[in-house]
């Protein structure tokens, strides 16, 4: 008598997470690691089926069937190897990746009401382990080569282009302007999200591995780009996005308005222990503040969740389109509202009054050829929120950087992204390349991984045809 599948006989049970009530009292992260054979348990229900679409969607097209077969199997050593050969940070991604819409959300038993196979924790459990275990060594290549590459940020494009390019033998010097490594993945995300051990981990084994870290070093004022093309015989550009994108309308400015990322990277500083001036003076500090975040995207999720955890009187989210339009994560969204934020869909800022903002309430117009609904205003839908604290989280585009490099031949597109070769990675200049959300436009954290990975062995290949045509 044949016996049912796995998935028939074990539901789907993720991790534990901490209550709203208790978990809005710290920064540290919500969910918890599986316990004992528990992640072997939910591994094994991955039906291995002929097309997996959970790879597919997956930026760093990780063999997702595989390690969760071997993680059922209790092989999880050999199930972390295969994680890692396509991630250089698979404990990083397996707790930020918004794996409702990417792998879990094309689970096939999700779509075929089973529940999804939990991906994303299985994933983050086997790099705890492998860390706990000492599975992760520093890396030591086989042989050093005679070149060197300087990488201009970072954070995770960066980080994994360093990995990967060291693991090769090449010499690696990352410049970035903060005093610590990472990035976003330090500053930019909250510590309920990732905890910056996990990061500084990452970070401390490419140190050991011979990696150096130029840090508080601005590329452009501190250094200039040709003298890092003079030093090195490449360089690759991942300075990510930081240019916020700003409310428009009466009363709405610089002195009135908070930018989500300022605001996000005083919050981390403050739990990393640094003195913050304008935390201290409360101007991006949120306790007993009438909290309003703008924007529906997972950074307006990091600002409205800190809000909370800071003390703010009343936190809202203020979003033109409705919930099923909006870009960030379902979960975060279920997270927020778990944890007391309260959603304003279908509304958009018109003007800040001095102790609240006035309102739209808007309305999605019909699809258009490409089936993108619009927004537009609903007549006389005006309404008020108390708000003593206005949060930008609006998006962002790259810096100039043509201009703060003192580097013309940067081609941009018309958002400001650097141009490469979509082979090479190559910008403009000879030896320059870039990767990232600098090339990519605003994206995923796996998404820059993966640019980074791919960007190091543009480069790897680069550098050996240079060095063949030197030796011929």
């Amino acid at each position: 008598m044949s016996r049912s599948p796995s998935f028939v006989r074990t539901i789907r049970r993720p991790p534990a997470k901490t209550a709203a009530g208790k978990r809005v009292r710290a920064f540290t992260e919500i969910v918890a690691d599986f316990a004992g054979g528990a992640a072997g348990e939910q591994a094994s229900r991955c039906s291995d089926c002929g097309v997996p679409f959970c790879q597919s969607a997956c930026p760093l097209h990780n063999d997702i069937p595989d390690w969760l077969r071997l993680t059922g199997e209790g092989r999880l050593r050999e199930a972390w190897e295969l994680a890692a050969a396509t991630s250089a940070m698979p404990e990083i991604c397996g707790r930020i990746c918004p794996q409702d819409r990417l792998c879990e959300g094309l689970c096939v038993l999700e779509q075929s009401g089973w529940g999804a196979v939990t991906i994303g924790s299985v994933e983050r459990h086997l790099g705890d382990l492998a860390w706990t275990n000492g599975w992760i060594e520093p890396i030591r290549p086989t042989r050093e080569r005679d070149a060197s590459i300087g990488i201009i940020g970072a954070g995770p494009a960066g980080l994994a282009a360093a990995d990967r390019l060291r693991s090769e033998g090449w010499a690696v010097t990352i410049y970035d302007r903060h005093d610590r490594p990472g990035g976003l993945l330090i500053y930019g995300i909250p510590g309920f999200k990732l905890e910056k051990d996990v990061v500084d981990r990452r970070t401390r084994r490419l140190a050991d591995g011979g990696v150096v870290f130029e840090l508080s070093c601005d590329v452009g004022a501190d250094v200039s780009l040709e003298e890092l093309r003079a030093r090195h015989d490449a360089v690759l550009v991942a300075v990510g996005t930081y240019q916020a994108r700003a409310l428009a309308g009466p009363g709405f400015g610089p002195t009135t308005t908070v930018p989500a990322l300022e605001y996000l990277i005083a919050s981390n500083r403050v739990g990393l222990g640094d003195t913050v001036p304008d935390y201290d003076s409360g101007r991006l500090d949120a306790e007993g503040e009438h909290v309003v975040v703008v924007g529906g995207g997972d950074t307006a999720m990091d600002c409205v969740r800190t809000a909370v955890r800071q003390g703010a009187a009343s936190v809202t989210c203020l979003y033109r389109r409705d919930r099923e339009n909006m870009p960030g994560s379902r979960r975060e969204v279920e997270h927020a509202e778990e944890e007391g934020v309260r959603f304003e869909w279908l509304g958009a800022p018109k003007a800040l009054l001095g102790d609240g903002v006035r309102c739209a309430r808007m309305r999605l117009s019909a699809p258009d050829a490409a089936g993108r609904r619009g927004v537009e205003e609903v007549p006389g839908g005006e309404f008020d929120l108390p708000a003593t604290l206005v949060i930008e989280a609006l998006g962002y585009s790259p810096e100039d950087l043509p201009e703060r490099f003192g580097a013309p031949e940067l081609a941009v597109r018309k958002g400001g992204e650097l141009r490469v070769d979509p082979k090479s990675f190559m910008t403009g200049l000879e030896g320059v390349f870039a990767a990232g959300d600098v090339v990519r436009g605003p994206s995923l954290v796996a998404w820059a991984v993966r640019d980074g990975q791919d960007a190091a062995a543009a480069i790897h290949r680069w550098l050996q045809a240079r060095v063949q045509e030197q030796a011929a």
